[in-house]
């Protein structure tokens, strides 16, 4: 049988304009040129033009970011203090790691218009119409299509986005983690505040997220590549990196699909 690593993961990248202004990431890229010299700070009297292979030495990156740029897990802190009715809410260092693997389903919403508000219905029929049943364990991941815009300004306003109701229904059948392809797990931020001024009702402002007030979990967001996964049958990774006491923690999400 053969086995694949698809890589969902997009790149963390300089001054990329995909995310609000003050979260897009800066990197400062030393060369190696730059690098030898700095090297003589750790090996005193060295000569770069003599000592170093080619004059050169090292290079590094210095990257200023959000724990929410780039491809990331959201911990249930970053939504709320609590969770699960009045518990503690976790931080991303506290995740569990029996969380950040298991069982992928995709769930194709890629005909849904951008800033449509997904359901319970909607999973449930998109669901039957795979004939997949959601189990404990399962990490269930929406395509959007949003990804495809990537590195444009309009991949904030693209994608639709998951309710309170259709949140909790996933999470009712034991699944502890979810994700999605655009840039936020409810519908982009513009649409939702206008839908809040025009109509006053603040239950439709970041539902999915809150929906971990009732029900603790995790989501991933800003996934790429979901298209080159079945719809079910393969394993997915997210492990996150261990910040203390942070909302989130970049992840390199891959899945295992054997064939």
């Amino acid at each position: 049988m053969a086995r694949r690593l698809i890589d969902l993961s997009i790149d963390i990248e300089n001054d990329l304009p995909s995310d609000p202004p003050m979260m897009i990431p800066r990197i400062t890229y030393v060369d190696h040129a730059t690098g030898a010299a700095s090297m003589a700070d750790f090996f005193p009297g060295i000569d770069p033009g003599s000592d170093l292979p080619g004059g050169l030495g090292w290079a590094v990156e210095f990257v200023s970011l959000s724990t929410h740029s780039g491809t990331h897990l959201d911990a249930p802190w970053h939504y709320h203090p609590t969770m699960d009715r009045g518990e503690p809410a976790l931080t991303i260092d506290e995740v569990p790691l029996e969380w950040c693997m298991g069982p992928g389903v995709v769930l194709d919403f890629r005909h849904f218009p951008d800033g449509y508000r997904v359901t319970a219905a909607d999973v449930e029929e998109t669901l039957q119409k795979m004939g997949y049943r959601l189990k404990e364990g399962d990490i269930v991941l929406v395509m959007t299509g949003a990804d495809k815009y990537w590195g444009k300004p309009e991949y904030l306003v693209k994608g639709c986005g998951m309710s309170r109701e259709a949140t909790l229904w996933i999470l009712e059948h034991g699944v502890r983690v979810t994700g999605t392809d655009a840039w936020s797990w409810d519908r982009p931020l513009p649409i939702i505040a206008k839908d809040f001024q025009e109509t006053g009702d603040s239950s439709l402002i970041w539902e999915g997220h809150f929906a971990s007030i009732d029900k603790g979990y995790c989501h991933i967001e800003k996934l790429a590549n979901l298209d080159q996964l079945p719809p079910y049958g393969f394993t997915f990774f997210c492990f996150p990196i261990k910040i203390k006491r942070a909302s989130a923690g970049w992840i390199r999400a891959v899945a295992l699909v054997e064939e």
